[in-house]
């Protein structure tokens, strides 16, 4: 058994949770997505997974070090797209993107939180964090994450529309791992999900299994 990387998108608009998931599928990361659209959803999809990767640890034990996770266990697959994806054709090229701006040619509308198919139990390898979630924002979930023993180690990157000083240094002082500010154009935004995903998921090393047991 090897650890299945995951993201989970933490975004309270379906248009961009389903842009990002397209974009995604472009860069050619073997890597499952999932989304959630408010802080306290997302608390409780992350306490589901640690119950069960607990449940499930006897059964798999870890390598010789401590790590799970063997050179091969977050490789790339180009060809590959994301076991949660599912595009029907290419989006167009440098295409502008906002919240109420229409989904790129191919895009659906429906969207799913989790693969379907296998063990998807575990944490995700990265959490993708909106700072504008509504009633909350993106700090308050942090400050939450960050007070949870259990779940404080995963990597959070900060993923908004804001280039504000203020919010950049309070994510940062709240515990974000990284702050990136959206880009407009599609285009931009598979290179950027690309960046993302080739750093935190295939370079990063963390301090405990994370990931989907596969």
């Amino acid at each position: 058994m090897v650890m299945h990387p995951s993201i989970l998108l933490i975004e309270d608009s379906p248009g961009e949770c389903e842009l990002f998931r397209l974009a995604l599928a472009q860069t050619g990361l073997d890597v499952v997505l999932y989304t959630q659209h408010d802080a306290d959803a997302a608390l409780h999809f992350l306490n589901d997974r640690y119950h069960q990767s607990s449940i499930q640890a006897c059964s798999y034990p870890l390598q010789e070090g401590g790590l799970n996770r063997s050179p091969t266990a977050r490789t790339i697959s180009p060809a590959q797209p994301s076991a949660d994806i599912s595009p029907t054709h290419p989006p167009a090229a440098r295409q502008p993107f906002t919240r109420d701006a229409p989904f790129p040619e191919g895009a659906h509308s429906d969207r799913a939180s989790s693969a379907s198919t296998g063990d998807r139990s575990g944490l995700p390898s990265l959490i993708l964090l909106d700072l504008k979630l509504g009633r909350r924002n993106g700090c308050d979930f942090l400050i939450r994450l960050r007070a949870d023993a259990r779940l404080a180690a995963i990597p959070v990157v900060v993923f908004t529309t804001s280039d504000d000083q203020t919010d950049l240094a309070s994510c940062y002082a709240n515990g974000a791992n990284g702050y990136v500010v959206k880009p407009g154009t599609f285009e931009q935004l598979v290179q950027c999900a690309s960046d993302i995903g080739r750093y935190w998921i295939d370079r990063n090393v963390t301090p405990y299994p994370i990931g989907l047991r596969c």
